[in-house]
């Protein structure tokens, strides 16, 4: 099975395997011929180990058999067998990764018998000696089998376990991006949603205005021969009107899709009726406001009443609603200070961003941005989830 491997990589696997054939190469010239022909053999297998862990294995294994069929002692290239098995569980496909494991097994007895049984028996040296009785010879043998299948079994474990942190950071890798790509398709829904909501509340505002425009402007054409002071009344009503208009239309920054509503819209008189609702439902809010109201436009009174009513909606859901709501408006020259305060549940304070999501704050900072202002929405280290918002006047507005 080959595997994807990228230039780089495959490079360094080749200038890794040359290093290591470079180093090896003294002692294979002091055997013979076939020493330098399995060392490389061992250097080809490790070069292509990442590439293709079946190839490579079967390469060591072929370099292996030669060098037992040639009789040649143990040699320091060996070593690259490990190499090779730990690459078929890290990089290794299904069967390659067992068949490493089978070759771990399998190579400890051969080199068991290799070591321990023939090389004695056809007048090589054994490598650990040769013992004068059966049990030593026996516990010899053992011995071998025992550090070999240790060694080779733990390469190939270790490249097992590179490979289990490999697939998991991979497995976060993926749950992450998908965690973000949720997010990201939640927030542009709860975005439009907004958008179409301020698209319907700005219908409204428009369609009012043009109305009172157009009644102002009949009323004026006729009241113009008999009764100037009227018309120029009417005039003054309609450029007020007008310019509010105009703002909410600014207000509005693009072509939103719209459904008329069937309600009239919200303003800041209607605050009394939210509280009221809110209250009965089982919140305790306290509402202060402080200095002199100024005449806010249509859309930017919507607005204020929208991210209260938000605001509270969100406590009111996912607060804790035995502690008490604070609700304010503190009023200057340049507009309107809205905050809201609630408690959280011990359940969502750790789930901030979640909640900032689903509960519509991505909405109300659009629709303070819509009316030129802002909006922020934090959890604090007390416990305390904040909505702030900064509504401006606009001057010249019919109220």
């Amino acid at each position: 099975m080959h595997t994807s491997l990228s230039r780089g990589r495959l490079t360094t696997d080749i200038v890794l395997a040359v290093v290591f054939g470079l180093l090896c190469l003294p002692f294979a010239l002091l055997g013979n011929a076939v020493d330098v022909i399995v060392l490389i053999g061992f250097v080809g297998a490790l070069a292509v180990r990442r590439l293709s862990p079946a190839w490579s294995l079967g390469i060591a294994w072929a370099a292996a058999i030669m060098q037992m069929l040639a009789l040649r002692d143990l040699q320091l290239y060996d070593a690259a067998v490990l190499g090779v098995l730990y690459s078929t569980a890290a990089h290794g496909g299904s069967v390659v990764k067992w068949a490493g494991l089978a070759s771990a097994g399998a190579g400890a007895i051969i080199a068991t018998v290799y070591l321990g049984v023939l090389k004695p028996l056809f007048g090589g040296a054994a490598v650990l000696g040769t013992p004068g009785d059966a049990f030593g010879a026996t516990f010899m043998l053992g011995f071998l089998f025992v550090a070999s299948i240790a060694v080779l079994v733990l390469a190939w474990t270790a490249g097992l376990l590179a490979r289990s942190v490999r697939d998991s950071r991979e497995v976060r890798r993926r749950e992450d991006l998908a965690n973000r790509e949720r997010v990201l398709v939640e927030y542009r829904y709860a975005v439009e949603q907004e958008r179409n909501r301020i698209a319907r509340d700005m219908h409204d505002v428009v369609a009012h205005s043009l109305a009172v425009v157009i009644a102002q402007a009949d009323g004026a054409r006729f009241a113009a021969r008999t009764r100037p002071e009227a018309a120029v009344g009417a005039l003054d009503t309609i450029a007020g009107v007008a310019r509010g208009a105009l703002g909410d239309v600014r207000v509005l920054l693009a072509e939103l899709r719209h459904d008329e509503a069937d309600t009239p819209q919200p303003v800041l008189d209607d605050l009394d009726g939210l509280l009221e609702r809110v209250r009965d439902a089982g919140l305790d809010v306290r509402f202060t406001e402080t200095g002199d109201r100024l005449p806010l436009g249509t859309g930017h009174q919507i607005a204020v009443y929208r991210i209260a009513q938000e605001g509270l909606t969100n406590a009111l859901r996912h607060g804790d609603v035995t502690a008490p709501v604070d609700l304010g408006l503190r009023w200057d020259e340049g507009g309107v200070d809205l905050e809201v305060v609630n408690a959280m549940r011990a359940d969502a304070a750790t789930a901030v961003e979640s909640h900032g999501i689903r509960h519509g704050i991505p909405g109300m900072r659009e629709r303070a941005q819509l009316a030129g202002g802002s909006l922020t929405a934090d959890a604090g280290a007390d416990g305390m989830f904040r909505v702030r918002a900064r509504i401006p006047a606009v001057t010249g507005r019919a109220a």
